[in-house]
């Protein structure tokens, strides 16, 4: 376990807006904060901006601790209307930009969400889905011309006064919402409160970390996810360092040219994307990635090979680390010069983490078992799910539903979910999702979905499907059958391998062994 960590003295009235925003006014104001797109806004321009956005809410009629959607892609526009909403006392909650439309109605109307600043070609997701949200009053789009039935971020942002108050809220008041997938069923909205951010930046972000003004924070993982937010939003804002934007997808290319032109001193991705980084041809590599003193990993366990594979190449570790959306950023880390590869490494000061039995028992070091940490970054409860809050929350402790290993020398390394999820590019798949997606394709009699490894050992779903009498497997067919789920569900969540089988190994009520597919050679 790790000491305990103090946090700044916080007076009974706090809005974080007053920490990462409001405490570099007079202090930096000329001192760039995001660069995006090959365009510097300086910390003064955001002081301005969040200001205004917080005004335009307002005005709109938004109130203490309604809930405003951002679904922003990564720019300014996202801290505008983030902090712009805590400022007032409102409640924004960052959304999956990936989403179709049918899961972000869920969302939406979950939180009862009463606006939505969503970027430009985001727009007709929620156009679609709008007749059925009555309480969602406004519509606000960023980056682009906005339709009659939707408001201008912008124009409402240059018809709004530059000079805000913030709320008299309390630390403990609710901040932003953060949706997990959870293990079964719908999302869960974790509430997080005013104080959390600080806490990660006075623990991770002081110990790991240790960012200071003069660095330039790079994150491939987007802001709307807890390690995006974290490593992009309130890293950095809370010392007056600089963070580097894209709203574009990420490819290698895009990556190792931003940190080739923009210079950044951190990276922060996913596994999956390091693989993918990897990748590139060198004979063909034309970048300069000196600038660089640090890499952090986050969202899937890294593998091993890939750890020791690009400090080969760039002489430079990746600290991996795990975090969770209810935890807000990385509470288990390595750190530099004491990088174990394959593990998560050892608990960020600050948090307490233990190996427990099914039984509630702490199994110690050696052991391997369910996953419970312990910060005060920790999200208050679920919003509506109460009996899922009480499965979560025991007292100080959060049951993450990991399995871990505890060795002797304090490393905790990943052994699995303690469910049936898979953990794709840093974001959860319910198996069960992909397997309906499935078996809506006129093809398909029944279907499994389980983990598998690809050749950078990252976890990817793999279905295992019994077609219909009639019809033959096919390569074609399995391409079909991706293609379909892409057009059913999230993208991401797609199988990457179809395997065509006749029977699946059930239980004696009928229920899908998964154990068993997961032992299948094919």
């Amino acid at each position: 376990m790790a000491a305990a960590v103090r946090l700044p003295e916080l007076p009974d009235r706090y809005n974080a807006a007053e920490t990462f925003i409001d405490a570099h006014r007079g202090v930096r104001d000329s001192a760039v904060a995001i660069r995006c797109q090959g365009t510097g806004v300086t910390y003064g321009e955001v002081a301005a901006n969040v200001d205004r956005s917080g005004n335009a809410l307002r005005e709109l009629g938004v109130g203490m601790e309604e809930r405003v959607v951002v679904m922003c892609l990564d720019s300014p526009a996202f801290v505008y209307a983030f902090f712009g909403a805590i400022k007032i006392g409102a409640v924004p909650v960052p959304t999956n930009t990936l989403l179709v439309p049918h899961d972000l109605r869920y969302v939406l109307a979950d939180s009862r969400a009463v606006a939505i600043v969503v970027s430009a070609p985001l727009l007709p997701k929620v156009l679609e889905i709008r007749k059925d949200l009555p309480r969602l009053r406004h519509v606000i789009v960023s980056g682009g011309d906005a339709p009659p039935e939707a408001l201008s971020l912008e124009g409402l942002l240059a018809a709004a006064s530059d000079e805000l108050s913030p709320a008299d809220t309390t630390p403990d008041d609710a901040c932003f919402w953060l949706y997990s997938s959870g293990t079964t069923g719908f999302p869960k909205g974790a509430v997080h409160l005013q104080h959390d951010m600080i806490y990660c930046c006075e623990t991770y972000g002081a110990s790991v970390l240790a960012t200071t003004e003069r660095d330039r924070h790079f994150t491939v993982s987007p802001l709307f996810h807890a390690y995006g937010l974290g490593n992009g939003v309130f890293f950095p804002f809370r010392v007056g360092a600089s963070t580097v934007y894209k709203p574009e997808r990420a490819t290698p290319d895009l990556v190792y040219g931003l940190i080739t032109t923009e210079r950044p001193t951190i990276l922060f991705t996913a596994p999956t994307f390091y693989a993918a980084l990897l990748a590139y041809p060198e004979q063909d590599f034309r970048y300069d990635l000196s600038s660089l003193r640090m890499c952090v990993s986050a969202g899937e366990a890294l593998p091993k090979p890939l750890f020791e594979s690009w400090r080969k190449r760039f002489g430079l570790e990746i600290l991996d680390g795990i975090g969770a959306t209810e935890m807000l950023h990385i509470f288990i880390s390595n750190v530099s010069g004491r990088s174990r590869a394959g593990t998560s490494g050892t608990p960020v000061p600050g948090y307490r983490a233990k190996i427990m039995d099914d039984d509630g028992n702490d199994l110690g070091p050696g052991a391997t078992g369910n996953l419970w940490v312990s910060g005060d970054s920790c999200a208050a409860y679920y919003w509506n799910k109460h009996q899922k809050s009480k499965a979560a929350f025991k007292g100080e402790w959060y049951v993450t539903g990991d399995k871990y290993h505890l060795d002797p020398d304090g490393y905790y390394t990943y052994e699995g979910r303690s469910d049936d999820m898979l953990k794709v590019s840093g974001q959860w798949v319910s198996p069960a999702e992909v397997e309906a997606a499935l078996m809506e394709h006129p093809a398909v009699l029944e279907c499994g979905v389980v983990g598998a490894k690809d050749k950078d050992e990252l976890t990817k779903p793999r279905a295992f499907v019994i077609l219909k009498n009639g019809r033959p497997p096919s390569p074609e067919l399995a391409e079909e059958l991706k293609e379909f789920v892409k057009g059913r569900i999230t993208p991401y969540k797609y199988p990457r391998w179809i395997e065509f089988v006749d029977e699946l190994p059930k239980t004696a009520t009928g229920k899908i062994q998964r154990f068993k597919l997961r032992e299948m050679k094919v």
